[in-house]
């Protein structure tokens, strides 16, 4: 299957209203030396085009295991994981790579921007791999800049910026290429509480757009601000209902 055509076929299945994400059965299984880890162990989770869901869980739990796996940065042991309908299990090293570079944006708690680069350059950067032309790449990320309030500073490196203004630009790249999934690790983790507040109503006003947005956190506080939370313990999903029931039980 050639990369073009598989993100063709996700984008086909997405018009249907299928789910966007859907896991089944899901294991990912560690050695250490003859002992079996099960970091996840038989999840099962289906996400719609449009929701915000925070996966929520303590260090160790497998969060991050699951994020990688929704992120197709790594495969399950075993298990089927469907992304828009289409099997990513299927896909070649390079089709997952033409699938996160085209439909998942990505935004770390680090920010990762590249410090030798300005601001437009950050934000075009994957659009560059993603094969955009020079006219194209400049128009998205300068309309991505502007999106998150910064497209005055698009000169600016990224070590002239605070904190939260670095986050903002990386929210702008994950934007860029209009993903069909925003993948959120611990946005708010290297930030202040007032910044983190900007940074989590900027992705609640982005779902409000329509944007399907999967928020992963160790925080019960912060999982609250999606309108859907999963909970992970143990590798497995011990909670998986909208925020005020989760609320309840916090």
């Amino acid at each position: 299957m050639k990369q073009e055509e598989a993100v063709s076929k996700v984008h086909e299945k997405l018009e249907k209203q299928e789910p966007l994400i859907e896991l089944r059965n899901i294991y990912k299984i560690y050695y250490m030396g003859d002992e079996e880890v099960h970091a996840n162990d038989g999840i099962s989770l289906s996400i719609n085009k449009g929701e915000f869901v925070a996966i929520v869980g303590k260090s160790g739990s497998g969060k991050s295991t699951l994020m990688n796996i929704i992120g197709a940065l790594d495969v399950p042991t075993k298990g089927e994981y469907f992304l828009g309908g289409e099997d990513v299990a299927d896909m070649s090293d390079n089709e997952l790579a033409e699938i996160r570079n085209r439909m998942i944006g990505f935004i770390f708690q680090q920010y990762n921007l590249l410090p030798k680069l300005n601001l437009l350059e950050n934000v075009e950067l994957p659009l560059l791999y993603a094969g955009y032309d020079k006219k194209e790449r400049r128009e998205r990320a300068m309309n991505s800049l502007k999106k998150v309030g910064l497209d005055e500073k698009w000169k600016n490196l990224p070590n002239q910026l605070s904190g939260g203004q670095q986050q903002r630009v990386s929210i702008a790249r994950a934007l860029a290429g209009d993903p069909s999934l925003i993948l959120a690790d611990e946005p708010t983790g290297a930030l202040d509480s007032r910044t983190g507040r900007e940074v989590l109503d900027f992705l609640k006003k982005l779902n409000e757009e329509g944007n399907t947005i999967v928020m992963i956190t160790h925080d019960s506080s912060i999982a609250l601000e999606a309108k859907r939370v999963v909970r992970i313990h143990d590798g497995k999903i011990n909670f998986d209902g909208d925020v005020k029931k989760y609320a309840a039980i916090i």
